[in-house]
């Protein structure tokens, strides 16, 4: 049982294979055997794990094990005290209301790196930075949940999942966990 950690750089498919040209796993982790586990939008960065163990991948992936997931995220506008606490309770969404997540107002994160091409700047438009756990994997969950409380998402970086996070790492590096993390992971989420 092995787990990678990629810090997925923004507008690459989290697959391996494409027919469309387009920026895959495969230009980034060389790992014959490894998957996946979860997904990570194409228009979105950061943590991305990858495990050869599909007990682990469904783990990691699977919404009944709340494993918790923290991103960065830059929104249109500066979110009110109202919309933060919104986040806080649940966002009902068109697949039904989300649990409450950990949301805060923060300044923009000092490790930031540039994105290419870069947000697109607008004099009329401020923009702000929250960080956002969540314990559910719904589809695009966490640019609904902005969207929904008045803010759309403008650039999303996931900074962890579980205990593993990206510090450290630039986009396109990746780093295979040490085996004791793992077997503490697996063993704290059997007693939970």
């Amino acid at each position: 049982m092995r787990l990678l950690l990629l810090n997925k750089p923004f507008q690459v498919l989290t697959k391996f294979k494409t027919e469309d040209g387009r920026a895959t796993l495969a230009d980034y982790v060389h790992a014959p055997g490894f998957h996946p586990a979860g997904r990570l939008d194409y228009d979105s960065e950061g943590l991305l794990l990858l495990t050869d163990h599909g007990p682990l991948q469904a783990q990691l992936s699977n919404p009944k094990w709340k494993v918790a997931k923290t991103y960065f995220v830059q929104v249109e506008n500066h979110p009110s005290v109202q919309a933060i606490q919104q986040l806080q309770r649940g966002v009902s969404l068109m697949d039904g209301l989300t649990l409450p997540a950990d949301a805060e107002l923060i300044d923009e994160p000092s490790w930031l790196w540039p994105r290419t091409p870069p947000i697109r700047f607008r004099k009329n438009i401020p923009t702000a930075w929250l960080k956002l756990t969540i314990k559910e994997g719904r589809n695009r969950q966490v640019r609904r949940m902005t969207a929904a409380v008045g803010h759309p998402t403008l650039r999303l970086i996931r900074w962890s999942v579980g205990p593993w996070t990206i510090k450290g790492m630039q986009p396109g590096d990746y780093r295979q966990t040490a085996s004791s993390e793992l077997q503490a992971f697996v063993r704290s989420s059997h007693k939970a």
